[in-house]
């Protein structure tokens, strides 16, 4: 521990509301490693949706009360380092850790099981119930920290870990094999673009719902098909016409999601990024024997197939722009945008 510093430098979240609320500081302690963790010196941070929505308190059930405005549902303690998607080197491990961890580059599972040395009854998002990779150090229960040995840059890396295993889970829990047609919304994000790689990956047919300046993108990445966001879902498919939706936007246009899904379809939800707020006619959903499926915490092994996909090349990483951590604000402004196709990555310490 001689070489690890004292003190860092991170960007700590201050309470609930704008851009205003991300102060970055140079005097924060570096966190100590308990005796089932590892420290983690990060390289790399990507950017995602729940950092600006616990960052506004989108999870909150109530308007102006953000005493719930967690993944967990409880509130949020500050200041907080967010950052759910990390690449980094283990630099030290507590004494009932995993020691052929040190020196090794990991990824973190964000979905954590454990902290603190104690199991969770209810788990936790790193960067929401704990502090996460907005920092040059960051501390995880071992179990969480997946070595990985890729080719891939740390910048590359840290693009994964948030969005592939949010679609990796969905696609898990759809389980989605090769004879499936799915149906991906939100499919330029990051969520989404990585639902499209996965689900080729299992050899099924992907249809992709973006704007038209994306399409050739997520075609490239192996969308057989693309429909424009506005369009008519029923139009343009046909009732009955998919096995699977993977679902990132639900909004004004859900019902024809289920629409589209033949008899014993299966529907997979992790984001509502056109309005969380929808109509469901329960008589689609048993008359046609749909399975809807809400996807947040992660099924065993999903991170580790994950890893697997990575190390063997089956995934690329997308990463549409990158920004030192101390540009973490224009970083979010750009995000909201929506205008790129992928990730928008944080370097934090330099990476290979």
């Amino acid at each position: 521990m001689k070489s690890i510093p004292t003190h860092m430098k991170g960007m700590q979240l201050t309470g609930h509301g704008g851009l205003d609320m991300l102060t970055l500081r140079h005097d924060i302690p570096v966190p100590m490693p308990g005796p089932r963790d590892v420290l983690i010196k990060v390289s790399a941070a990507g950017v995602n949706n729940t950092d600006i929505n616990t960052r506004i308190g989108w999870y909150a059930k109530s308007e102006g009360d953000n005493s719930d405005a967690t993944w967990s549902g409880k509130g949020l303690d500050f200041p907080r380092i967010q950052g759910a998607d990390v690449c980094g080197t283990v630099v030290a491990v507590g004494a009932q850790a995993d020691a052929s961890l040190l020196h090794k580059r990991v990824l973190i599972e964000p979905c954590l099981q454990e902290a603190g040395g104690q199991a969770l009854e209810q788990p936790w998002y790193f960067g929401s119930e704990c502090d996460g990779g907005f920092a040059q150090y960051t501390v995880v229960a071992a179990r969480h920290a997946h070595a990985i040995d890729s080719p891939l840059s740390d910048v590359e890396l840290a693009s994964f870990p948030c969005s592939y295993s949010t679609a990796e889970n969905m696609l898990t829990r759809a389980n989605v094999v090769a004879s499936d047609v799915v149906l991906v919304t939100g499919a330029s994000g990051g969520v989404g673009s990585a639902a499209i790689q996965l689900a080729k990956a299992r050899g099924a047919t992907v249809i992709a719902v973006t704007s038209p300046a994306k399409a050739g993108a997520l075609r490239a990445l192996g969308a057989s098909q693309t429909l424009d966001r506005n369009a008519d879902l029923v139009k343009a498919l046909g009732k009955n016409s998919v096995t699977v939706v993977i679902d990132l936007a639900a909004g004004p246009a859900w019902p024809s999601l289920l629409e589209v899904l033949k008899p014993f379809g299966r529907y997979a939800t992790a984001g509502a990024i056109a309005g969380p707020m929808v109509e469901l006619d329960v008589r689609t959903l048993y008359l046609k024997d749909l399975s809807l499926f809400g996807c947040t915490v992660l099924g065993d092994n999903v991170f580790a197939n994950l890893v697997r996909r990575i190390e063997a090349g089956d995934i690329q990483p997308l990463v549409s722009k990158v920004f030192p951590l101390d540009q973490i604000r224009e970083a979010q402004t750009q995000f909201e945008t929506k205008a790129h196709v992928g990730k928008l990555v944080l370097e934090v310490a330099g990476s290979r």
